[in-house]
């Protein structure tokens, strides 16, 4: 059980990292206005949702108390960054679509 908890708060915080860069990176290249940036968000949002929800769920399948936490940990990380930032920083806010 505390093996589990402790990876929780391990994919948690990988989960925020990963948030936190692959947001940056994907504000910034769809800062250019010669272009329409959905594109960029759509790939932005398809690619933290599965690191979060589809690499969380075959961790959790894996059945393993320390994958059992991570990817618990992992979805864990993409719900709150999900419901902390309104949809902005997961790529569900409809208002980032134009």
């Amino acid at each position: 059980m505390g093996m589990v908890v402790g990876m929780l708060f391990v994919g948690l915080t990988l989960y925020s990292g990963l948030n936190i860069v692959i947001g940056f990176l994907i504000f910034v290249s769809s800062m250019d206005a010669d272009h329409a940036n959905t594109p960029y968000m759509i790939a932005g949002t398809a690619v933290l949702a599965l690191i979060g929800l589809a690499a969380g769920i075959g961790l959790v399948l894996v059945r393993r108390s320390w994958t059992r936490g991570l990817g618990l940990g992992l979805m864990a990380g993409w719900a709150l960054w999900s419901i902390l930032s309104a949809g902005i920083c997961t790529g569900l806010n409809p208002a980032l679509y134009g």
